[in-house]
């Protein structure tokens, strides 16, 4: 084995791994946020999360992320960490697809039908589609889907790659010494374990040892304790990925690693019973890559299988190796875990979800100050406060992360979500600012003793209905996605400023009248202006919704067009405002 030799060794193994995470990146685009959705909805039953935890990790091609992603959530307070138990079991049996796949590159046959579920035979065909797909189709959903057949094909490639390299150490006397230093099963775990922690992956050791299964030189008694090594080897992702989170979302590595370390034990001292006390011939056998597949699926779903009853035990080891800190803050917003900017569409599912709950939450604001404008309460009043600083920290949470999500690359849909929310967030948090305005006009009123007339009362709750209205629908419209909604608050936020100048109007009849007074004057300026900012921004989020949705990037062409035109839509929708919110 020459210097070159080497070279395609680890060239091969590059391949492999790159191939392996461009699949796995389509897969997991081509999925996009509905593995959060129901990552969240099916973890109650231990046996769903096992099949769920199988399911994703056949699907994305990769336990470790499906680790890294739990302890994101575990850590945003999103999951609860017994509920990520049967993920983490159904990802160690999800991993062994992995495996059959790689397996493929053992099949020798003069049958042209089996000569074709070779990978040297079939990926070049892949990569051919994959390259059209990505560069000729339009959909984003056909080039994530060449995306998935080029890093198989790439892959595979790698595979080969591997297998042609370390194909001239069977005729090596100096490989065959070696290797019978493997015959001791604590050294081959040993080795499994470190080749596994310094690559990362379980699914590229595996296809180390299949591709050195080709030589003839492996037999099952070196292939069995280095697959059980792998397993633990692989908890070193998760153990790095819990470093600097919670203690709880510490406790989803110590689950991993438990659950992996005791089937490790149980099927070491198994092997080491028909090693040393039975003698099983086979043990003496050359292993194929095939049989490295079905000893790998034999040993997962078997330690899976074994550990499934005991899963709250798992959890009771991780609660005593991770002790509580009663004394540890919580958090005050659920999500943003860096861990989970690996998986880009999942990350901006949480985000959505966490911008709807800022949009409640300037709402809820909104409303109770306006019900503290004329009977303020001091306990009210902190409580309008308290909901603008947690907007704010939504705010500025939200903004940075989705900032840094925008450098990945997204698909034009979730590019898109992005730009709405970026949008939309600012807007928000104004909104609550004008709450505590608003709030603090009730405040002086009540300080000072002022009184409103009771027409000015009148025409003041008149406005606030309408207020209420359009942030209804403008937040409605943004949870909802909703554009027939958001067609209505342009019009609705016409006739609020309409309605307010007539009220400003019929202050200065009354100020004449002697039936109010300046300094009445100057809180009812205030509430309106706070009004009229309130109904502006809702029609911000509105029109970027449009905007977005119609790829029109110039807020003050389209409200131009819409109103100088006279859009017969537009001029209906608010005539009909204009009656529902009339002064008389």
């Amino acid at each position: 084995m020459d210097i070159f030799s080497f070279i395609n060794l680890f060239g091969g193994l590059a391949l492999f791994l790159f191939g392996m995470n461009t699949m796995s990146d389509g897969l997991e685009k081509l999925a996009g946020g509905k593995l959060e959705s129901i990552l969240k909805k099916m973890t109650s039953n231990p046996i769903k999360s096992l099949l769920l935890g199988a399911g994703i990790t056949a699907v994305i091609q990769s336990s470790s992320a499906v680790t890294v992603m739990l302890v994101g959530l575990v850590n945003s307070g999103i999951m609860e960490l017994s509920g990520s138990v049967g993920i983490i079991m159904g990802s160690n049996v999800g991993t062994t697809i992995t495996a059959w796949m790689l397996s493929l590159v053992g099949i020798e046959s003069d049958n042209i039908f089996i000569k074709l579920l070779k990978p040297s035979s079939f990926s070049p065909i892949l990569a051919l589609i994959g390259v059209v797909m990505t560069m000729m189709a339009k959909s984003n959903k056909k080039k994530d889907i060449g995306y998935i057949l080029i890093g198989f094909a790439v892959l595979m490639y790698g595979m080969e790659f591997m297998s042609d390299a370390v194909e001239p150490l069977k005729d090596m006397p100096e490989f065959t010494s070696i290797l019978t230093a493997f015959t001791n099963p604590f050294l081959g775990i040993l080795t499994g374990m470190v080749l596994t922690a310094i690559i990362q992956s379980s699914s590229a050791s595996v296809g180390i040892l299949q591709a050195l299964s080709l030589t003839g030189s492996i037999t099952y008694g070196m292939a069995l304790p280095i697959i059980m090594g792998q397993n633990i080897g692989t908890c070193v992702t998760s153990l790095i990925s819990s470093i600097g989170v919670s203690k709880n979302a510490k406790k989803v590595a110590v689950v991993h690693i438990s659950f992996n370390m005791i089937g490790t034990i149980i099927f070491t001292a198994l092997y080491c019973v028909a090693h040393y006390m039975i003698e099983l011939p086979i043990l003496q056998t050359a292993i194929t890559p095939v049989n490295i597949a079905i000893i790998h699926s034999i040993f997962n779903i078997s330690t899976t299988v074994i550990l499934l009853p005991f899963s709250k035990v798992l959890v009771t080891i991780a609660n005593t190796v991770i002790k509580d800190d009663e004394e540890e803050p919580e958090k005050q917003i659920a999500f943003l875990d860096e861990r989970l900017l690996k998986t880009p569409s999942i990350a901006l599912q949480e985000l959505t979800d966490i911008a709807y709950k800022m949009a409640d939450v300037t709402k809820t604001s909104i409303y109770d100050a306006m019900e503290l404008l004329f009977d303020y309460d001091e306990e009210k009043g902190q409580a309008v406060k308290d909901l603008e600083t947690e907007v704010d920290i939504y705010e500025d949470k939200l903004g940075s992360y989705l900032v840094r999500l925008s450098g990945h690359d997204l698909s034009d849909v979730d590019s898109a979500q992005v730009s709405k929310l970026l949008h939309a967030i600012g807007d928000l948090e104004r909104i609550s600012d004008h709450a505590v305005n608003i709030m603090e006009a009730g405040k002086e009123m009540q300080e000072k003793g002022l009184r409103i007339s009771d027409q000015g009362i009148k025409e003041i709750k008149v406005a606030t209905k309408a207020i209420a209205e359009i942030l209804d629908i403008s937040i409605e419209a943004f949870k909802n996605n909703d554009l027939e909604l958001a067609y209505r608050v342009e019009p609705l936020e016409e006739c609020v400023d309409d309605l307010i100048d007539e009220i400003k109007l019929s202050h200065i009849h009354r100020l004449k009248d002697g039936h109010c007074t300046i300094e009445h004057g100057f809180v009812l300026s205030d509430i309106l202006t706070n009004y009229e900012r309130v109904s502006d921004h809702c029609s911000n989020i509105g029109v970027a919704m449009i905007e977005l949705a119609k790829g029109i990037f110039d807020a003050h062409e389209y409200l131009d067009a819409l109103k100088v035109k006279d859009d017969p839509e537009f001029r209906r929708m608010y005539e009909e405002y204009k009656a529902k919110y009339a002064l008389n």
